[in-house]
Parts: structure tokens; C-alpha cells; sequence
């Protein structure tokens, strides 16, 4: 291990962020809250240190390509510290047209030379020069003879997903979503019903000159692109508005929660989908939150308090065990694999492996069960994730279908714009159909 002096700025931090999701598996996220926390950086470093780790990871087998090629098959071989220092300044180089070229080599060479010497400071800077000087003949996979190996490297996605969405959707269609998972997330806002709505909220975003478009298909939600610092403005500490993904929302209005119900949401965490049935049930009736862990829990607790909700009881078990009585509704926003989401956690493509969707969907099926035995006859159950993988998703509920004929599926219709909805009846969204998270939910009632 390096002294932590060498990880300096938000290139050297990046750099260490890097290292440690290489080297452990460890969450872009949780590395990345534990750095931006610190009074080292200022916000504007805070920001570049957010863009070049999710950049890199965004791109890194594209990067990977181009490096290898001009490190003559060598890049491999190096130590992580030279990697991440070379896919750092190669990410500012090919994607952020505002930093200088030269400022991107300077600063990978400087950070070598103090932490692997002068020899190995001289290679970076060789090959990187050497990239600038034929940024117009960038070396490309071949096309025709590999496709999938093609798609892998220009989009940076594993082979193994690849593969399985051009099976699942033609070489076109995945092409379109890859690159949608590779375009910078852009951020939504829910207004808060018990303090204001979409139109009032939409009137102060004017005052303080932010920029939004209505959403398309949610009336209370707002897009306001790529704004950094949205939970610094006064208007979210006072709980005007949460941050929530179109397709989160549209996943608690299949549910339709009203007021005066009772309502389980059985993996509430970090408390989105917990805090927008709250706001639809204007604080009357019961919501039941649990999940496993209390420090996830207090993330809904404190977005409950923020927001004015008191109609929130909490509960840190395992959803599966317990028993938390009988609802009118019950929400399984079930863990996945996240392959909805990559646009905003880029780190879970490299994580993720094909056995990890066969055992996400053995506690999916057994969290369906335990939403059977907490609903009332003639209740509702939505089950929801933010994946695009069928075995996680519609097989898991005809699994569960097979063994419950006192289930059946509810068209979504009935809730949500057709533009979401499959022949089947339940919810599929994409980002590059949609603009919006990749996701599923389909709404089952007890029929008795």
C-alpha cells in the first residue's frame, strides 16, 4: 500500500477510488461518498473527482483498447497505480473537451514519477503523447468478423451481456442501449404533494434560474439534466422535492396507494418508492417500512422527516422472515442485478456475473412469497425491479404465478401510460426507448 500523501487533487484521489474498486469489489459509490466528504476538495474538484471515476468506469474496456494498442500489448502488465493513472488522463483526453491535453499527460506523469520513478513516468508520458498525436486514427475493433467483440470494446460492456442482449434484441437494438447506458444520468425531481406541486416547484426552480423539463410521463416530476449540488439548494433541505427516477415513480403509481390504507414496502431503502406512497396517501392510513439493515433504514427515516411524513412505521428485519400483519398493498422492490441502472452505476457491469442473476432470482421468488402471505384477499402485491433481465423479472413471476393461482396479473394499464406497458400487461422500461431508468414491475392482485 502507497502512503495516502501521493493521492492528491482529484486526479490522485481517482486514481486510489480506482485501485480499490479493481482490487475489492468494492462499490463506486460507497468509495466515492467517503472521499467527497472530506474537506480536502472543493466542489468543483468534488465534481471532476465524480466525472473521471464514473468516466472511467463508464468507458474503461474502450480505454483499455486504445492504451494496449499503443503500449504495444504492455498496458495489462502494468501495476494498478500506472493503469488507472493512464485511463484517467486518456478519459480527460477522448471525453472532456475543456481540460487541456497537456494538462491531463502532466499531471498522470507527475503522479507516476513521485509514486513508481522517473522510468516508469517516461513510458506513460510516451504513450499518451503518442495517443494525442494520432487522436484521428484511434485503433477500432473489426466489425464484421466480431460483433459482440466489437460492441464489448467500443461501448465498454462485458462480452458475457453483451452477448446476451444482442441474443435477446438484435445487434442494432443493443447497440442503442449500450450507448444510452453511456450517456451522463440525468437527474429528476419529484415536488412534494403535502408542500407544493410540479407547477409551484417548477415556478422557484425559475427564481433560482435552474433548468427543467416537464416530465413526459409523470405529472408531479421534473428533469433537470446533469445539476450538480441539487441537495445543497435550500428548496430539498425543506423538502420541496426528492431526487427519484421517472421509472421509480411510475413503479409506486402501478401500486396506487390512497389514503387511509395500509401499505408494507418490504425492501424500502434508501426510501424513494417509501417516501412517494407516503406523499400519495397524504399521511393518512399506514406504511410499514422495513429492510434488513437499521443504517439503510435511517436513510428513509431522515428523507421521511425532510419530506413531513408521519405515517411511516419502521422496521430493520429481514423481509422474508418476519410478519408485519396484514396489508391492503405490499410492494417487493426487490434486489437485482441493477442492469437498469448502469447509466448511473457504471461499476456494476464489471461486477455483476451471469450466476449472480440465478441466485438474485431464488430471494426474489421467496420475497413474492412472503408478500402472499401478508396481503389481504383482494389486495394488491407489485413487484418491481431495476433490471432488464427476464430471469429476475416476468420468470420470476410466473414462478411464483405457477404456485399462487390465487394471483393474477393486472394490466398496468390501468395505472401508467401505454408507451411502458407490454402486451403482458406489466410495466418494461429502457433508457434508450424511454429516457429513463431500465426497469419492470407488474401489479398482481388476490383474487381470493
Amino acid at each position: 500500500m502507497e502512503p495516502q500523501e501521493f493521492y492528491k487533487g482529484p486526479r490522485g484521489i481517482a486514481v486510489k477510488i480506482l485501485n480499490r474498486v479493481e482490487r475489492t469489489d468494492s462499490y463506486l459509490d460507497k468509495l466515492l461518498d467517503i472521499e467527497l466528504k472530506s474537506d480536502e476538495l472543493n466542489e468543483l474538484d468534488k465534481r471532476f473527482l465524480t466525472e473521471l471515476t464514473h468516466g472511467v468506469l463508464r468507458w474503461k474496456t474502450r480505454l483499455d483498447f486504445i492504451i494496449e494498442y499503443f503500449c504495444k500489448n504492455k498496458f495489462a502488465m502494468q501495476d494498478p497505480n500506472i493503469r488507472n493513472a493512464m485511463r484517467v488522463a486518456l478519459y480527460q483526453i477522448l471525453f472532456l473537451t475543456k481540460i487541456p491535453h497537456a494538462a491531463a499527460v502532466n499531471e498522470a506523469v507527475e503522479f507516476i514519477k513521485k509514486i513508481r520513478g522517473q522510468k516508469a513516468a517516461n513510458l506513460v508520458n510516451a504513450v499518451l503523447r503518442n495517443i494525442i498525436r494520432n487522436l484521428n486514427k484511434l485503433p477500432t475493433p473489426d466489425n464484421e468478423t466480431d460483433p459482440i467483440q466489437y460492441l464489448s470494446i467500443m461501448y465498454a460492456h462485458p462480452t458475457w451481456i453483451v452477448k446476451r442482449w444482442v441474443d435477446r434484441y438484435g445487434f442494432y437494438e443493443t447497440e442503442q442501449l449500450l450507448a444510452a447506458n453511456n450517456e451522463r444520468p440525468t437527474i429528476v425531481v419529484r415536488a412534494n404533494s403535502l408542500k407544493t406541486n410540479a407547477d409551484e416547484l417548477a415556478k422557484l426552480f425559475d427564481e433560482r434560474g435552474i433548468k427543467y423539463v416537464r416530465s413526459k410521463y409523470l405529472e408531479n416530476f421534473l428533469k433537470v439534466g446533469h445539476l450538480s449540488g441539487i441537495y445543497n439548494i435550500d428548496l430539498f433541505s425543506q423538502g420541496y422535492f426528492s431526487i427519484q427516477d421517472e421509472s421509480a415513480g411510475l413503479v409506486v403509481k402501478l401500486l396506487d396507494p390512497k389514503p387511509g390504507e395500509t401499505v408494507i414496502d418490504l425492501c424500502s431503502a434508501p426510501g424513494g418508492k417509501t417516501t412517494y406512497i407516503g406523499e400519495l396517501m397524504k399521511n393518512e392510513g399506514k406504511i410499514i417500512a422495513v429492510d434488513k439493515y437499521e443504517h439503510r433504514l435511517n436513510l428513509v427515516k431522515q428523507s421521511c422527516e425532510r419530506l413531513g411524513l408521519t405515517n411511516v412505521d419502521f422496521i430493520a428485519e429481514d423481509a422474508t422472515a418476519a410478519n408485519f400483519g396484514v396489508a391492503d398493498k405490499v410492494l417487493v422492490d426487490a434486489p437485482c442485478s441493477g442492469f437498469g441502472v448502469i447509466q448511473k452505476k457504471p461499476d456494476i457491469k464489471w461486477q455483476r456475473e451471469l450466476s449472480d442473476i440465478k441466485n438474485l432470482a431464488k430471494t426474489q421468488l421467496e420475497l413474492l412469497e412472503t408478500a402472499s402471505k401478508l396481503v389481504r384477499n383482494g389486495g394488491v402485491i407489485v413487484y418491481s425491479t431495476c433490471t432488464i433481465e427476464p430471469e429476475e423479472n416476468i420468470e420470476v413471476v410466473k414462478s411464483f404465478l405457477d404456485k399462487h393461482p390465487e394471483f393474477e396479473i393486472e394490466d398496468a394499464r390501468n395505472y401508467l401510460p401505454s408507451e411502458v406497458v407490454t402486451n403482458g400487461g406489466y410495466m418494461e422500461t429502457f433508457p434508450h426507448k424511454h429516457d429513463m431508468d431500465g426497469g419492470f414491475a407488474v401489479r398482481l392482485i388476490k383474487t381470493k
